[in-house]
């Protein structure tokens, strides 16, 4: 990471504080509107620090990272006052537990070795397209379907296959989601969750300081702390070989990894998405060919939530 996102530059609860702080407007936080001019369209720090009963040098220490040591009482009341939801507010706690600490070296990166029996799983849920991942989203086990369902991944080398750099960076991925808008924001925020509890991790710092230089669109969303990643619904593909599918995807903790998740993406037999797992499966499991995309594609203007 570059310096600005390292713990050289603060702490991550005061960075976060600070990200809500200007998201949050007079208005949502129950205050009148002022006559002066205001920089910003966020709370400024004197707002907020009224609103959660705390003195305003006290609030500017924390966000600074001056202060590292709040109260319960103190983490509860921001939490009021920012309108966070309960997923956010143990967010806020987990980063005041965090600052308080101190770490005297970055800890090792985690194991990426996947059991044999995860990966005979893994096998056994053909066609259905499913793989393993790690904490920051590397690809650590997959069946041919999976790899096959996202165009040109399989072409990169094994270790640098990843979700959030296959979103953010292959050409490929902007034509493949139907929304890749909220794709880019699931990857972030499940990187921004990771960053709360473990910010100084190799593996971490290693991916998120190759995005935050090779993509714009992931440094904005990096600095929007938003912490809400999806573990299942429903995703569109217009994929170059199968068209138009819509399927359902489930992702699911794996106990006894160091936070590996299993993947799975499904349809109903006897439907036309089925009959694409189905295809998708068999192509995976020959020869890596170039295939001529179909002509089932999205237009330009079902594009405009790769800004949002």
């Amino acid at each position: 990471m570059t310096r600005e996102h390292t713990s050289s530059g603060g702490t991550e609860l005061g960075r976060f504080l600070r990200a809500r702080r200007t998201r949050l407007t007079p208005a949502e936080a129950g205050l009148a509107a002022g006559t002066g001019p205001r920089r910003t369209p966020g709370l400024r720090r004197e707002e907020l620090a009224t609103l959660a009963g705390i003195s305003v040098d006290y609030y500017a220490r924390l966000e600074r990272g001056k202060e590292t040591r709040p109260s319960a009482s103190v983490i509860d009341a921001l939490a009021g006052a920012l309108r966070l939801d309960d997923g956010e507010h143990e967010h806020l706690r987990s980063l005041a537990i965090l600052a308080a600490r101190r770490v005297p070296e970055p800890p090792a990166s985690p194991s990426r070795t996947v059991r044999a029996g995860t990966k005979l799983l893994v096998e056994s849920m053909r066609p259905y397209p499913a793989y393993v991942v790690s904490r920051t989203t590397d690809v650590l086990a997959w069946n041919p379907g999976a790899l096959r369902l996202l165009p040109g991944l399989e072409q990169w080398p094994a270790k640098e296959r990843n979700i959030a750099r296959y979103v953010f960076l292959h050409p490929a991925a902007r034509e493949l989601f139907d929304d890749w808008g909220s794709q880019v924001r699931g990857s972030v925020a499940r990187l921004r969750v990771l960053a709360g509890t473990d910010p100084d991790a190799p593996d971490l710092t290693q991916l998120v300081g190759e995005l935050l230089l090779k993509s714009p669109d992931f440094t904005r969303l990096w600095e929007r702390h938003d912490i809400r990643p999806h573990a299942h619904g429903r995703k569109i593909f217009h994929h170059p070989e199968v068209g138009d599918v819509a399927l359902g995807y489930q992702a699911m903790q794996l106990e006894g990894t160091p936070g590996h998740r299993l993947v799975a993406f499904f349809a109903e037999s006897q439907t036309p998405e089925h009959d694409a797992l189905v295809l998708l499966d068999l192509l995976g499991s020959q020869p890596s060919q170039a295939s001529a995309p179909r002509s089932t594609r999205r237009s330009d203007t079902a594009q405009d939530d790769a800004a949002a």
